[in-house]
């Protein structure tokens, strides 16, 4: 059965879904986008990831393609066209098609809207969670918006192609300071050796992930200490565990960061236990 995507008001074979060369998506990556995992054909933290999109598009000055009650018509009809139970809904928005210029639209241009849905193995999620993942640090030469979820994403697939050349995973970001930021596509967590989870505060110039804050709840339920600070590369690889996080990439522990093994080289019992809870909740 081949794909279907929703374009502009019409759902289209995927192979056949195009938009404007004016798009100032296309032209400028001038849109934001967000990207939401199916679980049995429900929509895990729909909400958390539509209040976000809406951030990101005020921060922007971009105006919205609907209403919230449409939007979500449209994405549970592109799974249910797609027929996902386990999968990835992805959702873009740009500013629309406008004569090419650097500046705003003089004249209002009407958004686009994007929704993708392809299927995605959570069991296969899952078990590399149980094996864990190398990474390899890179340094952070993204732009100073970062909580902007924007599809300018260069500076990311830079890292992320570097990481994997080495036969990483992942990208471990690491500011002029010496301090982790984030994953090329990911937030980063670790643990001390006294049990502390801690993850880098979002007024830090991060992305507050989705799954992030789904997971911080879910220790804090747990008693597990957290502490949003940031912290150094030398303390990551010194630290008891490691982890990331993200919508495709639940909790999945880093065995390995640049060659050097974290703790004792294999997932940690922090990270096992939230791996547990974050499966539970998407099955809630």
């Amino acid at each position: 059965m081949s794909r279907v995507a929703y374009v502009n008001g019409a759902y289209v074979p995927h192979d056949e879904a195009v938009v404007s060369i004016d798009d100032r998506g296309y032209q400028f990556a001038d849109a934001v986008y967000e990207g939401v995992t199916v679980r049995k054909g429900q929509m895990v933290d729909l909400e958390p990831h539509l209040d976000r999109l809406a951030r990101s598009m005020r921060e922007l000055a971009m105006a919205a393609p609907m209403e919230r009650a449409p939007m979500r018509f449209v994405f549970r009809e592109v799974i249910r066209r797609n027929r996902i139970s386990d999968g990835f809904l992805y959702i873009q928005i740009s500013r629309g098609v406008a004569r090419r210029d650097h500046a705003f639209p003089t004249t209002p241009t009407v958004p686009s809207l994007i929704v993708t849905c392809k299927r995605l193995s959570i069991d296969g999620v899952i078990a590399r969670a149980a094996k864990g993942v190398k990474a390899f640090s890179e340094s952070d030469i993204r732009w100073g918006r970062c909580d902007i979820k924007s599809t300018s994403l260069l500076p990311n697939i830079l890292a992320k192609q570097a990481a994997k050349e080495k036969g990483g995973f992942e990208a471990v970001l690491v500011d002029s300071d010496g301090y982790v930021t984030e994953g090329s596509s990911t937030n980063m967590w670790m643990v001390r050796t006294d049990g502390t989870l801690v993850t880098r505060s979002t007024d830090d110039n991060i992305l507050p992930g989705i799954t992030r804050a789904t997971l911080k709840k879910l220790a804090e339920e747990m008693q597990i200490k957290v502490e949003t600070k940031a912290f150094t590369l030398e303390e990551a690889k010194a630290g008891a565990e490691m982890f990331l996080s993200s919508s495709t990439g639940c909790a999945t522990p880093i065995v390995e960061l640049d060659g050097h093994k974290i703790g004792d080289g294999t997932p940690g019992p922090v990270t096992k236990r939230l791996v547990e809870a974050y499966r539970a909740y998407m099955e809630a």
